[in-house]
Parts: structure tokens; C-alpha cells; sequence
């Protein structure tokens, strides 16, 4: 539950704490805990019209209101708009709680209001629940401010909208402007009245910070006022669907929290994993061109994205036992391999092409299907998809996009032009803020465990493998001569330049995947001391950082307009997900007693507080600053940063 501090609400520090409810499609509802915006990506109804993408943000909140005799009205909502917050009805605020569902109390004049906020699962549709949990009656206000907007864009007044409503027999449709698709709407109990109107210049305080355009208009169709006794309830459906209109809210909402009791059945007893096996689920959807499940990368404004995809689905798919939901995410991502290689993103809009820019993707398949093994037991579906890693690897050596091959060492190399194909990709127009052509530390990690893991297979199955096995010799045998630093840690890249191989010795964690995989380059006392250098250098509270401090290039704060975030995105800023990577690798060094496993308990920690009380409430966000990380930064709620401390947990439960 979250309360403001001393018991005293407070705009600043409630309106920075958010939520979000999914729908299993890419559509989402969410805001800060006391109703104001702070984000383009905020919105009661964000729609994918094309699941899981071509997000839209329909409805962009509620405004409630209190009326009380002689007329006097107190508004329970809250904005900000240039030099004000108007209303003030964060001062009526008592609470947020998260669980079952986004819920907000307040009250104001001995009059009790629980406002709950939930989305039908497969379905564009939002359910908004008023609850009267005081002892005196009253008029409730409710009035609904509409957007028509692509989910990345502002919204601004235009006369081309003008949202012409449309009374039916039981609800009403809203059409924004000719020729777009309507959005339907209902309420259970009182009368509506119409009332135009624009509002402008609202200001969303994290776009600000990110150095973008920050002001918005929205637009008012009218209101319904509604008598609430003790104890009484109205729903509000919103929804792009008008078959939902038909649908009793009552069912939905306890259809919904029935699906929700089934998510967390496995949950060790523990209400932390618990709540993670609920928000793992938010990021697994079904994809509509291929009607199967995908992952979305991060909420608010990630897509579904290979690499993401292959190292989140391992905490949010594998480890939580979802064979069914594993089999079908790796169909997704294999109807589209080509040239050997998964795409890294599918695009945000209907009929743009798919990226294929990444090294790493593909390599992960390997982990995910040898880990997806290790779980289900299931040699079938490895023999289903065997044929495609033959391709992946066959690709692989002889060569495919941006020059990506193995050479003659057995290591995987590429890079071309400014292309970004690990997981550091930052760039900037023309700028690459961490150039990383040749052979990255983390890629020989992932080639010679996709190589070993295909021999394991093909034993398996009884398929040759001695040319894959070959290669994968030749990588270990020249590993540690080419790739271990004096000092007892992994250089980050190698790149070949006139004839000679240069080292780039900058201390990264990208090195310990060498360690946390299924197959090893190092010796066990290599190993020990590279997690040990790890720990002492890049682990802090939140994650590993994602560059030593000492390094020049260091950046201690990840904030600022797109040039600051991203140049600091890979120099220093703490990124969670590393945590699974390193408590894996911890675990692996050390016995797993008691004490070690009290100690992954303890590590976890600040994130488990970050989860439940910063930020984004039930979340876990995507990156920290690097120099002292304490607020979580990026997206609100990132599928790796789940993925990687749900893992761990289980890991810890079951092993």
C-alpha cells in the first residue's frame, strides 16, 4: 500500500509513483497514483489496434467529483498545467494499493471514494469501478477527457477532430474525426450530459525531463452525474470493441481476478514471487500477425524485440513452467528467421519492414531452447526446431548480414558502418556511443554456447555435429590467450586492425556470460575471481553497472534530453537485468549453502523495495544512474529486469 509521507499527500512525490495494467494484446491503462499524467505514453484506454502494436491512446483519464448541497463541488482529480496543479484533488489522496488491481482512495468531507482501475484480458477494453466506502451518500461527477493519438505522439486541439457522439441502445460511440474507428463507452448508473469542450496545455513532468514536448490538449464530450449510497458501485467500460458493451462488469472483474489466482498458483508459499508471476505476465501477448505469443520489451513504449524477447522469456516463460506460452514465443520469432539470424525488433506500425540488426539474438535461441529443455523434458519440440539451428549455425560460419562470420580462430565476428548488433546499441544520428565491431566478449560467450548446446542436442537426437564441434574447439583453445586480462578479468572486445588483434580492456559486465552460461571458456578458479572483480567493481544495489567507475568515458547520472541519456546509456548506468546474469554466476562459484542462498535473498532486496514502493508500483524499472543509483530511470517496467530477478528467485526455490 502505498501512503504519502508522514501520513500528508504531497503532488510531487505521489504524482512520480505509477502503475499499469496490461491486456495480453500490447494494450495497457495507466497513470501516476493520484490520477494526474505525467507521461504522453499515460492513458485509461492505450489500444493496440494491430496486437501487440499500433498502440493508440484513446482515453486519456477520468475526473472525478464530489457534489455536495447548495452546490459546491470538490474535485478529486489532479494536473499539471503551466505554473499550477489544478485540481487539487491529490489532497484528498489516502492511498494506492496495488493488488488485485490499481486502486486509489480518497476522501473528502466525510465522503469515501475507492477508485479501481482494470483491462479485459484479450481485449482493448477498460473497466473503471467507483465504490462509495463511506456511510453517507453523494453525487458523483465523472467526466472523460479523450485523446486520438498515436501512443509515441502529443495530442494537440485540431479542428479536424471534432468526436462526434453517438447514442445507442445501451451505450454510446465516440468517433474522433471521419473515417476513424469509434470508441465505445457505457456507465451503470446515472445521467449524461453533454458538455464540448477543449483543455489545453496539460504538462507531463517525465517528458520534460527527457527533453521532449511535454504539453498536450484533450477533449471534453460531457459528464454523467450519479447518486451513490453507502456501498454502491458505477462502472465505466471503455472500449474499442462494442461487443464489450453487452458484458456485465461485475463478471469481468472477477473473470479477471480468477485468471490473476491462476497466474501466481506456483508461487513457493512466497508473496514476493507471488506479485512477480502476476507483472511476468504483462509482458507476454499474443502477437496478431502470427497469432501467436511475443514478448513486449518494456512498458511504456518498447515492442516486442528478439534479443529482449530471448532473455526475458527464460524468468517469464521457462522458469514459471509455461511450456505452452515458451513453444509458442519461439514459433513467433522462427516463422522469421533469415539469413540465419531472428529479427531484433518488430516495428511499431502496420507494414514496415522487420530488424534484423543484432549478433546476439540468435544466440540466445540456443539458451533458451537448452534451458526450455532442462524444464520440460521435451526432445520433441528440440527435434521440431532442430533443423532451423543447422541454418543459424551454417549461416553463421559462412557469413551473413553485417559481415557476421566466424573466422579462423573459431571466434564470431561483426560489424559494419554504424550499426549497432549487440545489446549495447546506443547511437545518436551518426554519433556510436560504444563501438563495438569485431569480436565482443559476450558474443564468444553466447557463439560457443550455441555451438556446444547444438552438439548436446544433435547427440540427443543422434545427428552428426563433428563440423560445429570443431569450430567450438578452435574458439576455446584460442579464448583465454586472446580474451583474459593479466589481472584476472575478460577483456570487452577484440578488433581486428592492420593485421593485429587490439584489446579493448575497458572493465564491462558484458564478460560474465562467460561464467553464467551452461558452457564455460574458464577454469573454475578463473571463473571465481572474474565474479569476484565483477562484485567489487560493477555490482551496486540495483544491478551491475555497465562500466567501472574509473573509466574515463564513466557517466555517474543517466537523465536528461536524448544526447544524455543514451551517450550515459551503456557508460556507467545500472541496468537490473545484469542481476540474474551475476546471481547465476555468484551461485556458480560458490557452494549453495544456506549462506549463499541468503545472501542472493539479501542482494535482492532493494530491488524488492523498488518493486513495491518507487517508481512504478508492482515494477521494476529498466536502468538506475550509475554513480549512486536510487531511482529507477527509462522505462517503468522492464520484461528483463523482471524476468532476471523472478528467475533468480525460483532458481533459488526449486534447485
Amino acid at each position: 500500500m502505498i501512503i504519502s509521507s508522514n501520513g500528508r499527500p504531497d503532488f510531487n512525490e505521489m504524482s512520480s509513483k505509477e502503475w499499469i495494467v496490461t491486456n495480453g494484446i500490447g494494450g495497457y491503462a495507466s497513470s501516476s497514483v493520484v490520477g494526474a499524467n505525467t507521461r504522453r505514453y499515460h492513458g485509461l484506454l492505450v489500444a493496440a489496434l494491430n496486437p501487440p502494436t499500433d498502440r493508440n491512446v484513446l482515453v486519456s483519464k477520468m475526473e472525478e467529483a464530489i457534489l455536495f448541497n447548495r452546490g459546491s463541488v470538490v474535485s478529486l482529480s489532479s494536473n499539471q498545467f503551466p505554473g499550477v496543479v489544478h485540481p487539487n484533488g491529490w489532497q484528498y489522496f489516502k492511498f494506492f494499493q496495488r493488488r488485485p488491481f490499481p486502486s486509489m482512495k480518497f476522501e473528502a468531507n466525510d465522503c469515501h471514494l475507492l477508485k479501481t482501475v482494470f483491462m479485459v484480458y484479450g481485449s482493448n477494453t477498460t473497466v473503471v469501478e467507483y465504490e462509495n466506502t463511506g456511510e453517507n451518500p453523494y453525487f458523483l461527477r465523472l467526466t472523460p477527457f479523450l485523446v486520438a493519438k498515436d501512443y509515441h505522439a502529443m495530442f494537440h486541439e485540431n479542428p479536424a477532430f471534432d468526436f462526434r457522439i453517438q447514442p445507442k441502445n445501451s451505450h454510446y460511440g465516440v468517433y474522433p474525426r471521419s473515417g476513424q474507428q469509434p470508441l465505445f463507452f457505457r456507465f451503470t448508473r446515472g445521467s449524461w450530459t453533454d458538455s464540448r469542450a477543449w483543455y489545453r496545455h496539460y504538462e507531463y513532468v517525465r517528458e520534460q525531463e527527457r527533453g521532449l514536448d511535454y504539453r498536450e490538449d484533450t477533449f471534453t464530450i460531457g459528464y454523467v452525474d450519479a447518486l451513490l449510497q453507502p456501498g454502491e458501485k458505477i462502472y465505466w467500460v471503455f472500449s474499442t470493441d462494442e461487443d464489450a458493451m453487452k458484458a456485465d462488469p461485475e463478471l469481468l472483474k472477477l473473470s479477471e481476478i480468477m485468471r490473476m489466482e491462476h497466474l501466481s498458483k506456483n508461487d513457493h508459499g512466497d508473496p514476493f514471487i507471488r506479485n512477480l508471476l502476476l507483472v511476468a505476465d504483462q509482458f507476454v501477448v499474443r502477437r496478431n500477425s502470427t497469432n501467436s505469443f511475443s514478448v513486449i520489451a518494456g512498458y511504456h513504449w518498447f515492442t516486442d524485440w528478439g534479443r529482449d524477447t530471448m532473455i526475458a522469456m527464460r524468468g517469464l516463460t521457462i522458469a514459471t513452467g509455461k511450456q505452452a506460452e515458451s513453444q509458442s514465443i519461439l514459433r513467433t520469432f522462427l516463422q522469421h528467421l533469415d539469413d540465419g539470424m531472428l529479427p531484433n525488433r518488430f516495428p511499431d506500425r502496420t507494414g514496415e519492414a522487420l530488424e534484423y540488426n543484432t549478433i546476439d539474438a540468435t544466440l540466445w535461441l540456443f539458451v533458451v531452447l537448452f534451458e526450455y529443455n532442462q524444464q520440460f523434458n521435451d526432445l520433441l519440440f528440440i527435434q521440431e526446431v532442430f533443423d532451423h539451428l543447422t541454418d543459424i549455425l551454417d549461416h553463421h560460419i559462412a557469413g551473413t548480414r553485417y559481415h557476421i562470420r566466424a573466422n579462423d580462430e573459431g571466434f564470431l565476428e561483426g560489424g559494419e558502418g554504424i550499426a549497432q548488433l549487440t545489446w549495447m546499441d546506443a547511437r545518436v544520428g551518426d554519433y556510436v556511443v560504444t563501438p563495438r565491431h569485431g569480436c565482443p566478449v559476450e558474443i564468444q560467450a553466447l557463439w560457443y554456447n550455441a555451438l556446444r548446446i547444438y552438439q548436446h542436442f544433435a547427440e540427443l537426437l543422434d545427428k552428426p555435429h563433428e563440423v560445429y564441434s570443431e569450430v567450438a574447439d578452435r574458439c576455446a583453445r584460442h579464448f583465454k590467450a586472446k580474451f583474459l586480462h593479466p589481472d584476472g578479468y575478460l577483456y570487452d572486445l577484440l578488433e581486428m586492425k592492420d593485421g593485429t588483434w587490439v584489446a579493448d580492456a575497458s572493465f564491462r559486465p558484458n564478460q560474465l556470460y562467460a561464467v553464467s552460461l551452461p558452457f564455460s571458456l574458464l577454469k573454475p578458479a578463473e571463473e571465481k575471481k572474474l565474479v569476484e572483480l565483477v562484485g567489487e567493481r560493477l555490482l551496486t544495489p540495483y544491478g551491475l553497472r555497465t562500466l567501472s567507475t574509473d573509466h574515463p568515458d564513466f557517466k555517474p547520472v543517466y537523465e536528461g534530453d536524448q544526447w544524455h541519456r543514451d551517450t550515459a546509456y551503456h557508460q556507467g548506468t545500472v541496468w537490473p537485468f545484469l542481476m540474474g546474469e551475476y546471481i547465476a554466476a555468484y551461485l556458480k562459484v560458490n557452494n549453495r549453502s544456506e549462506k549463499t542462498r541468503s545472501h542472493i535473498v539479501a542482494l535482492l532486496e532493494p530491488l524488492k523495495q523498488h518493486f513495491y514502493k518507487n517508481e512504478g508500483i508492482f515494477c521494476i524499472s529498466e536502468v538506475f544512474d550509475g554513480l549512486s543509483p536510487q531511482t529507477g530511470k527509462g522505462t517503468i517496467q522492464q520484461a528483463w529486469s523482471v524476468s532476471a530477478v523472478l528467475k533468480a528467485l525460483l532458481d533459488l526455490k526449486t534447485n
